[in-house]
């Protein structure tokens, strides 16, 4: 008998939340792009090891994720991906998206500003902010309702009216540390720096810090890693295989014929044995 488990109505506790690991919340932003691009693609029911294939992650790993979300899925079926992704948009506080500003108009929050993957997500960009007077009142591209960048000065004023929830800053190191300061007077409490500038911030507000540079030498790493185990098998490899050439050898000279020894030898009846044979004296 098949057994079913509904999925709990939306709305997560604090208690809830609070009890996931950090790690589960990274994998579950993963399963949550995944159950994603499978609703585009009109699938119904994904099974665990599906999910974890496409995530790459192991099914046992995937299902204590999901356990902290309570009782999903239909055991021996699959999950519900519509039901799935929406109870994942819950627990990670997407159910009534975001509002994001963005400080720091420069090559970097141009990408960020165009990159259409954030509004599918729940992340709608509402204001840009600068204080170069080349880029203030330019309009961004990518941005529905031409959104126009000003002048970071005006960013106190406009926060009542904008009602941002995250603040991202793309600007150089030097400015990294004033811009926090500036957005934490001005009320925010989220903040995702693309700086690798440590930032000094007050206990209650909660600083995120990408740092590209470092995902770099984190992969450098591995491939390091990588190399140096191949090496350390290849040296295993060939250590095995002269191991066993060694041994071959080993046992043809054990059962090599022993030469016989030339001395002479004088037996009863006057012959004389050599290695060439028997020689009769006169």
């Amino acid at each position: 008998m098949t057994e079913q488990h509904e999925t709990p109505p939306t709305g997560v506790s604090k208690a809830l939340q609070k009890d996931i690991p950090q790690a589960t919340v990274a994998r579950l932003a993963t399963y949550l792009r995944v159950l994603a691009v499978l609703a585009d693609d009109a699938v119904a029911i994904v099974s665990s090891e599906e999910l974890a294939v496409a995530a790459g992650v192991g099914s046992a790993k995937l299902r204590k994720d999901l356990s902290f979300l309570g009782p999903n899925g239909v055991r021996g079926v699959g999950y519900d991906v519509i039901k799935l992704r929406d109870r994942i948009e819950d627990v990670l506080g997407l159910s009534e998206g975001h509002r994001v500003v963005l400080v720091g108009a420069g090559n970097l929050g141009r990408a960020l500003i165009g990159y259409g993957g954030f509004r599918r997500r729940g992340f709608a960009m509402v204001g840009v902010f600068d204080n170069d007077p080349a880029v203030i009142g330019t309009e961004m591209p990518g941005i529905t309702g031409g959104l126009v960048v000003r002048d970071v000065a005006e960013l106190p004023g406009a926060m009542a009216a904008l009602e941002p929830t995250i603040a991202v800053i793309t600007v150089p190191d030097r400015a990294a540390q004033s811009v926090c300061d500036l957005l934490v007077a001005a009320g925010m409490q989220h903040i995702l720096s693309f700086s690798p500038v440590a930032l000094d911030a007050p206990a209650h507000v909660e600083v995120r810090r990408v740092d590209l540079a470092v995902e770099m030498q984190l992969l450098s790493f591995e491939r390091a890693r990588s190399a140096e185990s191949a090496a350390a098998e290849l040296a295993a490899e060939e250590l095995a295989a002269g191991d066993t050439v060694g041994v071959v050898s080993s046992r043809l000279t054990r059962v090599a014929p022993q030469t016989s020894s030339h001395a002479a030898v004088r037996p009863s009846g006057g012959t004389e044995a050599t290695s060439k044979g028997a020689v009769v004296q006169p």
